[in-house]
């Protein structure tokens, strides 16, 4: 009975050992998972990206004509106001009288016209009776001809005094928004200074005004052959963004170019106008604006801005060849289409370009590529390039 269990515990005691002695094989990891996709084949046109300011459509400073207390003032600071609405009262009283004062000076002014014209007619007839004296004639011609010319100036100083009296109502120019009061009611205003009362802008539509350097001015007139007056004639789109908006949402065209560069700076201003009528643009605020390069439209590869790279040697996309390997390859980049990058130099439509989990594709490496095809949008307000149209 010993001998038996000490066999068994000898041969448990062989095959222990003999595992011990079986070697560990290395299994490699499997080759990392990536997305790739094809380059996305489409019509582009290219744009200048600018940027500038916004300013009102119509600003006008209000200020008292006449002199005089202000006495009333019909408006609360920052309203919205409409063309014609009376805004200020200036004192009225002094007007109205000077203006009772010159009808007076007209009426009589015609009566001295009248009775000089009644004398005049009276001894031209005696004259042809010979009962006056031609001396009489050429007298009463001339106590007409100053009458008249005396009503003449009488209507004149009327005239005036009506338009004084007029002024005394300051009233808007157009409609728009209006500033805070600079004066109060019971100052005296227009008292040989220049006295302003308020501020209005009109803000739709808007302008934006920015500027394109020479290099770029000469570039797109040599391209495209058109010159600053013959492109604002055009009414080229001109796509706008505010800060921390996405994309260009809104949408205007150039109505307006310089007639000369700067030369202290080598620019050109330009000015593209944009609706606005829920007033949200507000003059003075930094604008971004994409202006569309006229008859630049080409087909162009695209992929997205998240792929490419940068480095040393410049530009460069990850790329999958046939046999699942990764290619570093170097290209030229064009414009950004919103989250799109053309691609002019260095890739093919048919090449796979990785366009997710970059980190773990290595160049000279081999993948698990999974195809997805790309797309891409044509919403301008979504921040993608718009669609190419030459206006």
């Amino acid at each position: 009975m010993l001998k038996r269990n000490s066999a068994r515990w000898l041969s448990m005691m062989m095959v222990f050992i003999s595992g011990c002695e079986e070697k560990n094989v290395y299994a490699p990891p499997p080759p990392p998972q990536v997305t790739v996709s094809h380059p996305l084949h489409q019509q582009v046109s290219d744009y200048l990206e600018l940027t500038g300011n916004t300013q009102a459509f119509n600003t006008v400073q209000l200020v008292a004509r006449v002199e005089g207390y202000l006495e009333k003032v019909f408006f609360n600071d920052g309203d919205r106001v409409k063309k014609g609405q009376p805004l200020f009262l200036i004192q009225q009283n002094t007007y109205q009288a000077k203006l009772k004062q010159a009808e007076a000076q007209v009426l009589q002014q015609k009566a001295s016209l009248n009775h000089a014209q009644t004398e005049l007619e009276r001894f031209t007839e005696l004259v042809r009776q010979r009962a006056a004296a031609q001396t009489d004639v050429t007298n009463w011609q001339f106590q007409r001809d100053n009458a008249r010319a005396a009503l003449a100036a009488a209507e004149a100083n009327r005239d005036l005094a009506k338009l004084d009296l007029s002024y005394t109502q300051v009233s808007a120019p157009f409609a728009g928004r209006i500033d805070r009061r600079l004066k109060d009611p019971g100052n005296l205003v227009g008292a040989g200074e220049f006295t302003p009362l308020a501020q209005i802008n009109q803000v739709d539509p808007i302008y934006a005004y920015f500027t394109i350097n020479e290099t770029d001015l000469l570039r797109v007139i040599k391209k495209t052959h058109i010159g600053p007056y013959e492109a604002e004639k055009m009414k080229i789109p001109a796509f706008l963004a505010l800060s921390g908006e996405k994309g260009y949402p809104h949408t205007g065209y150039l109505d307006f170019t310089a007639i000369s560069v700067t030369p202290t700076t080598g620019t050109l201003l330009l000015r593209a106008i944009y609706p606005n009528a829920d007033n949200t643009i507000l003059p003075g605020l930094f604008a971004r604006v994409r202006l569309l390069v006229v008859n630049s439209e080409k087909m162009a590869l695209l992929v997205p801005e998240t792929a490419v790279g940068h480095d040393q040697l410049g530009s460069y996309l990850l790329t999958v060849n046939d046999n699942d390997v990764v290619e570093r390859r170097s290209v030229k980049l064009g414009i950004a289409a919103g989250d799109l990058r053309v691609i002019e130099e260095g890739l093919g439509d048919q090449d796979r370009v990785i366009v997710n989990g970059l980190l773990h594709a290595i160049p000279g490496n081999k993948v698990n590529p999974v195809q997805q095809p790309l797309t891409g949008g044509e919403n301008n307000a979504s921040g993608s390039l718009p669609k190419a149209s030459a206006p």
